[in-house]
């Protein structure tokens, strides 16, 4: 499922032929996707404007002139891609429609968004802008990692008198919004942390240490533009990079990377996931 550098990629690579710019007209070829569809909505999305286009954990959320916001999840195989015009930019002839184009956004400026999705796991809702924090998919999301919000202090206060793995509190979407198990994995070996370290066992410098690893491997994800590993591609059809950039996930049974170490990256399983680490450097 792509994960914050993913949805972060995606929006900015949106932002040209979205922000700014008026929906001309709204297709929507089924009447749901994970869950239902909202009702009218290519009637409600058309003739709206794109005021902002800005990002929550692994959501895009449109405010449109309407005093509505569309929200979009990508799920695990989403991908919103533009083709048309757009000056300055790129200019991606329309291709024939595809048998998973399920939402048509056909924008002002000669872009056209199209929201495909084979396996049908995104998302996508309308609700009021003015209390869109409140929806269920959003007030229960923790700050993000590269907001102010997220900091030493308030890092340690959340893990303190927790008894869980690292590596699952870190995924904790009330916690901390947006990570998941790739940039966790990231994030444990550059700390130096075993995934089953239990937080309780944290001493004040590691947990501080936790935050500015976090916001570096995030602003590294989002420079390279994600990480393409399945589904995920960019809103103009390119590849993310990152995945070149691994230094575990993914690697079980290679060297570690750390000069000196005569460490192997190892998988675990933990909660249904696995795991990437090197148990010499991450104890």
């Amino acid at each position: 499922m792509p994960e914050l550098p993913e949805v972060e990629t995606v929006r900015r690579g949106l932002l040209p032929a979205m922000e700014g710019k008026a929906i001309l007209s709204a297709q929507v070829n089924r009447p749901d996707l994970r869950w239902p569809l909202p009702d009218r909505m290519a009637e409600r999305l058309t003739g709206a404007r794109v005021d902002a286009l800005r990002r929550r954990s692994k959501y895009i959320l449109a405010d449109l002139s309407t005093g509505e916001t569309l929200l979009i999840h990508l799920g695990m195989s989403g991908r919103m891609l533009i083709s048309g015009a757009m000056p300055g930019v790129f200019h991606h002839d329309h291709p024939a429609p595809q048998k998973h184009d399920h939402v048509v956004l056909e924008m002002e400026g000669g872009a056209r968004v199209t929201f495909n999705d084979a396996r049908r796991f995104g998302a996508m809702d309308l609700m009021a802008t003015a209390t869109a924090e409140a929806h269920p998919l959003l007030s229960v999301l923790g700050p993000e990692p590269l907001g102010n919000a997220f900091d030493t202090a308030y890092l340690q206060a959340r893990l303190a008198g927790r008894r869980t793995p690292v590596k699952a509190a870190l995924l904790d979407q009330h916690l901390i919004a947006g990570l998941g198990n790739i940039y966790v994995c990231e994030v444990l070996f550059r700390a130096g942390l075993h995934p089953a370290t239990q937080t309780g066992d944290l001493t004040p410098a590691q947990v501080a240490g936790l935050v500015p690893i976090i916001r570096e491997v995030l602003a590294e994800a989002i420079e390279a533009g994600g990480s393409s590993l399945k589904d995920y591609r960019q809103a103009d059809g390119e590849l993310g990079y990152f995945q070149h950039s691994f230094r575990v996930y993914d690697r079980a049974g290679q060297p570690c990377p750390t000069a000196g170490c005569t460490g192997t990256v190892t998988r675990i399983v933990q909660s249904g996931r696995s795991s990437f680490f090197c148990p010499v450097c991450q104890r």
